[in-house]
């Protein structure tokens, strides 16, 4: 069963497991070890915000922000496929891929904060504790990745991934679908489902994680899991901004 997050499947770390180890001189991945270079990619992932952060400075600078926030999404997007189609370059793309990331997060929350003042604060400290909060009930078994528990998970992200997808060709049209975008009772009922299917998505990057460990891939794949948990991070932290805009923009 593989991970919803689309950097992680059931072939991620199975399909160079043993044999690819052998292959790199022996070098195996761990947990511990992606767990390390994951706090680095945080790290990076927070310089690039704290630059475009820095280029706000006030209302009227909100339209000099978006070249960032596009580029830094674009170069992220280009980075992010560089890395899930050729895992070897992990190492080398991870940490680009986290300053790109970076850059677009912070320009795009510097553009929400000048709205809504205080929300960043707040949807950062929720992404965090979130990840802390399922990462110690994964830890003690109190939520277990069965096979119907990855199913849904799974099914419930590629059905998340289909709207948005139909939305955004709806744009073009000048359309939209209002409970996903809009404020009402159902809209922001269905930014609560969006976050926490992707916070359940990190249980299943969890396992994945040391499925990967267990089957002895190579060490880039340590740099691979943390580009991986990074991607689930930042769909978490955009779906709890969104929330919180959307609560937010009723008051």
């Amino acid at each position: 069963m593989q991970s919803g997050n689309p950097a992680l499947n059931k072939n991620t770390f199975l399909d160079v497991g043993n044999g690819a180890v052998l292959a790199h001189g022996g070098d195996a991945m761990t947990v511990n070890g992606t767990v390390n270079k994951t706090g680095f990619l945080l790290i990076l992932v927070l310089v690039g915000a704290m630059y475009s952060w820095s280029q706000y400075a006030g209302p009227a600078s909100v339209s000099g922000l978006m070249p960032l926030m596009f580029g830094g999404m674009i170069v992220g997007l280009v980075l992010a496929f560089a890395t899930i189609f050729k895992k070897t370059w992990a190492p080398y793309t991870a940490p680009l891929y986290a300053v790109a990331e970076g850059v677009f997060i912070g320009a795009l929350s510097a553009i929400f904060e000048a709205r809504y003042p205080g929300i960043v604060m707040r949807a950062v400290g929720l992404t965090f504790g979130t990840m802390a909060a399922l990462l110690l009930a994964y830890r003690s078994g109190l939520i277990r990745p069965t096979e119907k528990f990855k199913l849904g998970v799974i099914a419930a992200t590629g059905g998340i991934l289909l709207l948005y997808l139909a939305n955004f060709i709806m744009g073009f049209f000048g359309h939209s679908m209002d409970f996903i975008n809009g404020n009402s009772t159902i809209a922001i009922g269905f930014s609560v489902v969006v976050v926490i299917v992707a916070a359940l998505n990190l249980i299943l990057d969890f396992d994945l994680i040391e499925t990967g460990a267990r089957a002895n891939a190579p060490k880039y794949m340590e740099w691979y899991g943390a580009f991986a948990l990074v991607v689930t991070l930042v769909w978490l932290y955009l779906e709890i901004l969104r929330l919180l805009s959307k609560m937010q923009s009723r008051n």
